[in-house]
């Protein structure tokens, strides 16, 4: 038997390896960037008007631009095209408004793992990695003790002359997948947070500057404490319209609790957005994007995110695939709004 053995070790090794380079050379993050932006600027997506990519390497995720210098190398020459422009237009009213035939380009430039160390420094190191300009800036404004409006990050962003972009994270804590330990969104409903919204709202309307903001990142991801699996799931008879799912419900009301205290002190220098996650979890009737859609009156953007594989072994889905499917699931929430890419990104494969 020794001598069958020795030989079927060999076997699987040569097979293995041999599996490796196939896979490497037919998936790999330089081509799946290729086909990525190849897809996004056809005229299938033409109602997308912005792309935003999530630089980070926390957790030895690889998810940077320059997680390989043939990554960077094929990342610098995608963007590296007129279509993506870099400072952000603003209508009469305020809000970010679509460019016809051009795409905002933008990115988190890894502000730390609590995604909320913003500096100049780490700013311009993401510039001049990319070698082109971002419109925006993408960062977390976490509760944890309580809301305090981000001043000296926003004026960061804004003395480097971009847009910052604030991700309004209802959490005490970072872990996921589990129900927050201090915050929870029906106290949003019923009044609890009012006095710290209001402050918020007014130091947004006088800092100076135009602001992108999100409530709810990736709200139909389980992954978020904000997510309705945690409110009542699919239930109907716990809160609200009895024909409607709770968990969504609540989660759409608070949204708009929210915008409406802004626009009560007069801040409308706020562009919102809706972001919702191109995957579903669980993947349940109630947990589709569209019940948690506050709306055409309240939200001035709608996106999501397409993410690639972030470990090698994942399942490869091509981008052809998932930004059909993001794109089906956008138009499924309102076909009367600007779609986003609002996050974006792979691992080394």
């Amino acid at each position: 038997m020794a001598k069958l053995i020795l030989p079927l070790f060999f076997l699987t090794v040569i097979l293995s390896s041999s599996c490796q380079k196939y896979y490497s050379l037919f998936h790999s993050k330089s081509k799946w960037l290729k086909d990525f932006f190849a897809e996004i600027e056809s005229d299938k997506y033409d109602d997308i008007y912005a792309i935003s990519y999530w630089h980070e390497d926390f957790g030895n995720t690889y998810l940077t631009i320059n997680s390989s210098k043939r990554s960077l190398k094929t990342y610098r020459k995608l963007i590296d095209n007129d279509i993506f422009i870099t400072t952000c237009s603003f209508d009469e009213n305020n809000k970010l408004k679509p460019s016809k035939n051009k795409k905002y380009l933008s990115a988190f430039p890894y502000f730390g793992h609590t995604e909320d160390e913003v500096t100049a420094q780490k700013f311009e190191d993401y510039e001049d990695l990319a070698q082109k300009e971002i419109a925006w800036a993408y960062f977390s404004n976490n509760w944890l003790d309580s809301l305090v409006f981000p001043s000296q990050s926003v004026q960061i962003i804004k003395s480097e002359g971009k847009t910052p972009f604030i991700r309004l994270m209802f959490r005490s804590i970072f872990e996921e997948n589990q129900a927050d330990p201090k915050y929870k969104v029906p106290d949003i409903v019923k009044g609890k947070y009012d006095s710290a919204i209001v402050a918020w709202a007014r130091k947004a309307r006088d800092c100076g500057t135009n602001l992108l903001a999100e409530f709810g990142t990736e709200v139909n991801g389980i992954w978020f404490s904000w997510n309705g699996s945690y409110y009542g799931a699919g239930t109907t008879t716990g809160y609200g319209d009895p024909d409607y799912p709770d968990g969504p419900e609540i989660f759409r009301d608070a949204y708009r609790h929210i915008i409406d205290l802004c626009d009560s002190v007069g801040a409308d220098n706020i562009t919102w957005f809706f972001h919702f996650d191109v995957n579903s979890d669980p993947d349940e009737w109630w947990n589709q994007p569209s019940y948690y859609y506050p709306g055409d009156d309240y939200i001035n953007w709608i996106g999501v995110s397409t993410y690639g594989p972030f470990q090698r072994g994942d399942e490869y889905i091509k981008p052809r695939d998932l930004l059909e499917k993001a794109h089906n699931e956008l138009k499924s929430v309102s076909t009367n709004k600007p779609y986003a890419i609002l996050e974006f990104g792979i691992t080394e494969l």
